[in-house]
């Protein structure tokens, strides 16, 4: 692609879209592009960020960098580099630990990760690829260590973010400068680049 289909809109004027656009300058120190592109229809920008706020609020014990690996999970498997770059700098944010974030990828043995945190991060893989493959053993598994609302949580994570991979890569979402550079700097161990979403 020579870059992004559409431009983001530089002004977002509304003022209570401008509230809400406050949710990402916590979780991720400034607004995502993607959320400039949807404002050419501000009912999708609004419509999506009440849903990122929703999915992301913690009700249970999915901790908000367990969510944030499950959406970088969701992302690597769909092969959405804009999420993995703001997936993995808002896990950081949330306080993932150097060794979660290090080994991300070796989440089913890796010390670092809890047995309940192995079981909702391979749930996120095996619920991002296509075709799905949940099957009985995966919700066993699930249901072993989540209550059925952390459960909804969890799978809430997983299709918020099937939404932004299909909007961001089908869109080449300009890469924000913060996100790239988190992104290069903790996923170089996968060799992450930023393809298509070149940095602004």
């Amino acid at each position: 692609m020579k870059g992004p289909l559409i431009s983001t809109v530089s002004e977002l004027n509304d003022e209570r879209l401008k509230e809400l656009v406050e949710f990402y300058n916590e979780t991720l120190g400034f607004c995502p592009n993607s959320i400039k592109t949807m404002y050419h229809r501000p009912r999708i920008a609004f419509a999506f960020i009440e849903m990122n706020k929703a999915v992301m609020e913690n009700k249970g014990s999915v901790t908000s960098d367990l969510k944030r690996l499950i959406g970088y999970v969701s992302s690597r498997v769909a092969g959405c580099r804009y999420c993995q770059a703001h997936t993995i700098r808002a896990a950081e944010r949330y306080g993932a630990s150097k060794d979660k974030l290090d080994n991300i990828w070796e989440f089913e043995t890796h010390p670092a990760f809890a047995p309940a945190e192995r079981v909702a991060l391979d749930f996120a893989v095996k619920a991002s690829i296509h075709p799905n493959s949940v099957d009985e053993t995966v919700q066993d598994q699930l249901r072993q260590y989540w209550t059925e609302g952390e459960i909804v949580e969890i799978t809430a994570v997983v299709a918020l973010f099937g939404f932004l991979n299909r909007w961001n890569d089908s869109m080449a979402t300009l890469l924000e400068s913060p996100a790239h550079q988190s992104a290069a700097e903790l996923l170089k161990k996968d060799h992450w680049e930023a393809g298509k979403h070149q940095a602004e």
